[in-house]
């Protein structure tokens, strides 16, 4: 059974806790994790080396963005990999096969790749696309996969908040190099882009609602004996 889930802080990390919590008799540590890559590594260098010495799987979620006009708003996926600056790194299979089973509900495989800033335009997104045939890109899943797997089972279950063919704000700049958002710097770029804004927002409270189911179906399904 999966006992501890990573999620980033902040929406991600209450919509996580809300579709867990709702399942009597499920028991996971669920942690806060920073957004970013290098405030990932620093993070779990820091406190949860112990985590690579234990055998027991650890699954990693939260939102992501598409790449491809296969994926739309509220796609759940399953990353088999994730690829940063041409490296790899894959997901466990069986652990994939495992929560695929669980879920037992319209889920993706995907390509994910990792990226240390936020990929706002989507000329880029495309461009992103063709260059590395990638799916979905989030800030995280390569850093996650580098630091458990081997010898941890690691897998990564997103679920996508913004399409492939339109922009959105970039918020890179709000982002602290502790891995948090800054509230005006991030208002400051809403305020410079309303409709991308908007448009942000409405993608990421309906990805944030599939997360929260997502997270409940699979924590019933490991608590539902058969």
């Amino acid at each position: 059974m999966i006992k501890t889930i990573l999620v980033p802080q902040g929406s991600e990390y209450q919509a996580v806790c809300r579709g867990l919590n709702k399942v009597q008799g499920f028991s996971a540590q669920v942690i806060a994790i920073p957004m970013g890559m290098k405030s990932l590594q620093k993070f779990l260098h820091q406190n949860y080396q112990h985590l690579q010495q234990q055998n027991q799987p650890v699954l990693l979620m939260g939102l992501c963005g598409s790449l491809s006009q296969h994926y739309s708003i509220g796609d759940v996926v399953l990353y088999e990999d994730c690829i940063y600056q041409g490296n790899l790194e894959s997901c466990h299979l069986d652990l994939n096969k495992y929560i695929y089973e669980k879920l037992r509900s319209q889920v993706y495989f995907v390509k994910g790749l990792t990226s240390d800033h936020m990929i706002a335009l989507a000329t880029e997104k495309s461009n992103l696309h063709k260059s590395f045939a990638a799916d979905v890109v989030d800030m995280e899943g390569f850093a996650f996969l580098n630091f458990f797997f081997p010898p941890v089972s690691a897998a990564i279950l997103r679920v996508v908040s913004d399409d492939c063919i339109h922009d959105i704000p970039d918020l890179t700049a709000a982002i602290g190099s502790d891995g948090s958002l800054h509230p005006l710097s991030l208002t400051r770029q809403f305020i410079r882009q309303p409709i991308a804004a908007l448009r942000l927002i409405r993608g990421s409270l309906t990805a944030l609602k599939i997360l929260e189911t997502t997270a409940y179906h699979l924590a019933n399904s490991l608590t539902t004996r058969v």
